[in-house]
């Protein structure tokens, strides 16, 4: 967040003009902010004619709140050990610090979220990394696996994906959203022909889309035109340049869910 500190106080700034700020007048309460004067006029004369007045001559205020559960999802295959050219960073490093502040945004503007981590080895062992519960803070442990993060192995993505949705599916929110932050098409060593992994995370995405669950990639790959949308429809963003990812991962999370 100290590298990031320009960054940091931008989002800031977005995010206090994205917190709900309109207020909603909830009527007819029998203890509340101020007297409803209509209902309470009503009730004296009910009261001078001997019903039984309405005791609801109060109201209250409420503020519209966002109401969003959200899933990051994150690529943590053996191809994000490579190093990016510009930054001397991995693509993992890039990756952590760009979670590190999309979390710190998110908290701020007080969404439901939940972190996890995926590779692969075979279609028998796809692995799951319980980086941050739903019911966690982002606080000093979630950075600590965040920071402790590993690539390896390969990015059979469907499985993922459908797992990750189990946890996301349970949290009570109007909108439910899974953001999948990837370097690579899906794939695996036990599958040669990459049209089978790239049709079942398609079927993932449509699985999802059933439970209310909207998909939304993040890609660093330059050749992801030639999948991506077949995949995630129009719900996606190819980040050309990587060293940008840090900037870009929180940006594209608010415009989805302004």
């Amino acid at each position: 967040m100290a590298k990031h500190d320009v960054l940091a106080k931008r989002l800031k700034k977005m995010i206090e003009m994205m917190k709900p700020q309109n207020k909603k007048r909830i009527r007819f309460q029998e203890e509340g902010d101020e007297l409803d004067l209509d209902v309470a006029l009503r009730s004296i004369v009910d009261y001078k004619s001997g019903q039984v007045p309405d005791p609801r001559i109060n109201y209250s205020y409420t503020t519209d709140n966002r109401d969003i559960a959200v899933m990051l999802l994150v690529d943590t295959s053996q191809s994000l050990n490579e190093r990016n050219p510009d930054t001397g960073q991995t693509l993992l490093e890039l990756s952590e610090e760009a979670l590190a502040i999309t979390a710190w945004t998110v908290e701020q503007l007080g969404d439901k979220f939940a972190i996890a981590g995926f590779c692969s080895d075979t279609r028998h062992e796809v692995r799951y990394e319980h980086i941050k519960g739903y019911s966690e803070h982002y606080n000093d442990e979630v950075k600590a696996r965040i920071a402790a993060m590993e690539a390896s192995f390969s990015t059979r993505m469907g499985p993922a994906m459908r797992h990750a949705a189990h946890y996301l599916e349970a949290q009570q929110a109007e909108k439910k959203i899974m953001l999948i932050l990837t370097d690579g098409e899906p794939a695996d060593i036990d599958t040669k022909d990459p049209q089978v992994l790239i049709q079942d995370t398609k079927m993932a995405v449509r699985e999802l889309k059933e439970k209310g669950i909207h998909a939304y990639c993040i890609t660093l790959d330059p050749k992801a035109d030639e999948y991506v949308a077949d995949i995630f429809g129009n719900s996606y963003t190819i980040i050309d340049h990587v060293e940008k990812l840090p900037e870009q991962l929180p940006q594209v999370f608010m415009n989805i869910t302004k």
